[in-house]
């Protein structure tokens, strides 16, 4: 199976995926205009199978307790799968689906699926985590880059979270819920009603990033872009709000991205 770029398009919307660059979405141009922030390790990148932080790189498992590679010193980030190579399982003009199999350094067996598709107004990405062996906790998420100034206009970010986690020193949730703050953030919010965020470039476009899972972390602290990241549970989740894959129950989530232009 391949690993190639892909090159998805839909009127005047065009998506390039990465298999080979971790499973990612390298870039999304409406009418020709680039919305993501591009670079080898940019554009989206699916998080899987943990989102965020883990605590020193430690998770348990009943009696087990992993240690996951430390490559966000004193913590691991962002899962195993951004680091590898995906395959294509089938494509079209307008979708791509592809898989990874789980492996060293993550200790379980099993298969992440993912689905990107693209129509003229909404890109629309959907992931699962199977197991046929024991089971385990896992998260999904998604992790887009998207460039804070289009054509000299800078974004404005809308939404109404129920609350923010409390983050400590160590960026990490302390377990206290607390009424959201003002930003700048890297930060993890909760949306019982579903991920609902806007992003504005007045004048320019309306995107709308939404999802049935009511995590959400917001990173803004960079000029460059703007993060927006669905996820199936906060950083450090494996530990406080694990979500088990079984042979029975896979884990599934999705995203969509609608936009307008103004």
């Amino acid at each position: 199976m391949s690993t190639e770029d892909i090159t998805l398009t839909a009127g005047d919307a065009e998506v390039t995926v990465q298999p080979g660059n971790g499973g990612r979405v390298g870039g999304l141009r409406l009418g020709g205009v680039e919305l993501l922030r591009q670079g080898e390790r940019y554009g989206c990148f699916p998080m899987v199978p943990w989102c965020g932080r883990i605590r020193d790189g430690r998770f348990r498992d009943g009696a087990a307790v992993h240690h996951m590679p430390l490559n966000a010193p004193p913590h691991a980030i962002h899962g195993t799968a951004r680091d590898a190579a995906w395959r294509t399982a089938r494509r079209s003009a307008d979708e791509a689906v592809l898989t990874y199999d789980l492996a060293e350094p993550w200790p379980y067996p099993g298969r992440v699926t993912q689905q990107i598709a693209l129509t003229a107004d909404s890109l629309t990405l959907a992931m699962s985590v199977e197991t046929y062996e024991s089971s385990f906790p896992a998260q999904i998420g998604w992790h887009p880059w998207f460039n804070r100034t289009l054509d000299g206009t800078d974004v404005r970010l809308d939404f109404a979270p129920a609350w923010q986690e409390e983050r400590g020193e160590d960026h990490l949730p302390t377990g206290h819920r607390i009424d959201p703050k003002p930003g700048p953030w890297d930060d993890c919010f909760g949306m019982p009603g579903g991920v609902d965020v806007t992003l504005t470039w007045p004048g320019l476009l309306e995107l709308k990033v939404t999802s049935r899972e009511e995590w959400v972390v917001v990173y803004d602290e960079q000029r460059e872009a703007v993060c927006v990241e669905p996820q199936t549970g906060p950083p450090d989740g494996l530990n406080t709000h694990p979500r088990l894959v079984t042979p029975l129950e896979p884990l599934e989530a999705s995203t969509t991205w609608s936009w307008t232009r103004l």
